[in-house]
């Protein structure tokens, strides 16, 4: 499981996700609970997806004086572009599951903000750690990619017949779960995750909502990790990509709520691209599709059916 990525790049990655982080947290903790706006949203949702460019830009240099190579340097530049553009387009789905769970136990605005932070830092570790274990496998066992071709396949085709059809958390295994193995407040606490009712201390709301979100981020990782490394082998790729799109989740979360209406055939789109990349997979040892082709297919599928959501949104 090797990196064409030298030393220092992975430095310099740990070190500004650190630095994000930190910032992050402190100004959640200095601005306390509030309501993001869609002003704040997107200046945000701007900021991570320049500094994504901005990270891009120095894995080009990297690699180019790395390996003394233009033409490798511009294909794992598309290599991190196609990643980071796979990862961001499913997180879409993502932020839907998320907007259910918070309209199901009616978490008010001004508490959204806190669990979206707690469930990014935890994505961000657990998916390290599949990334780790996906790209050991894959070093392994060459046929577990025919594997991850045909789960992703098989998971566009269910998102496609499940698209359009109204979600519920009624019967979800997880909520019932976790219901059963801790007693649970009817109502809110501020932003606490345990409150004490009857001398008791129970979970609140929140924490139930935290847990979903992460096991709904852990859900939806089985399906972007594989796309990714369907795109390129190279684990600091596949995992920079990855934790650049989640960082800037928080913000598109927000930014997409004002707006989710406007997206309700985006789960055909993202259907299609999962099919794509799942036969993508399956084919690389017949044909490998070039990476400036799956950029191309990405982009063209997101881009007609975001056009064609806009035209048949429905008036609100």
């Amino acid at each position: 499981m090797e990196s064409i990525a030298p030393l220092w790049l992975w430095v310099v990655f740990v070190a500004f996700v650190l630095a994000a982080l930190f910032v992050d947290f402190v100004l959640l903790k200095k601005q306390g609970a509030h309501e993001v706006g869609v002003k704040e949203a997107l200046n945000w949702s701007l900021i991570w997806i320049a500094l994504s460019f901005v990270f891009n830009g120095l894995l080009w240099w990297a690699v180019k004086d790395t390996t003394g190579s233009t033409a490798v340097a511009n294909e794992k530049s598309l290599e991190f572009l196609t990643g980071y553009l796979i990862e961001k387009s499913l997180a879409v789905d993502n932020i839907f599951v998320f907007l259910m769970i918070f309209t199901y136990f009616a978490v008010p605005p001004a508490f959204q903000k806190r669990v979206l932070m707690i469930g990014i830092l935890g994505a961000i570790v657990l998916r390290t750690v599949m990334i780790l274990i996906g790209g050991w496998l894959l070093a392994q066992f060459h046929w577990i990619l025919y594997v991850f071709g045909a789960f992703l396949v098989l998971t566009g085709v269910k998102m496609w017949w499940a698209a359009g059809k109204e979600p519920s958390l009624d019967e979800n295994p997880a909520l019932k779960l976790l219901r059963r193995l801790m007693p649970v407040s009817q109502n809110f606490d501020g932003e606490k995750f345990f409150t004490v009712e009857n001398g008791k201390r129970i979970a609140t709301p929140l924490l139930m909502v935290v847990a979903l979100v992460g096991v709904t981020d852990v859900i939806f990782a089985v399906d972007s990790i594989p796309a990714i490394f369907a795109i390129t082998r190279d684990p600091f790729i596949v995992l920079t990509s990855n934790v650049f799109a989640i960082l800037g989740l928080r913000a598109m979360f927000f930014l997409l709520q004002a707006v989710a209406s406007k997206f309700h055939l985006l789960n055909y789109g993202l259907a299609v691209i999962l099919v794509f990349i799942g036969t993508k997979m399956m084919l690389i040892d017949i044909f490998k599709i070039p990476v400036a082709v799956s950029l191309g297919v990405v982009v063209g599928i997101l881009a007609i059916t975001m056009v064609w959501s806009a035209k048949t949104a429905p008036n609100t």
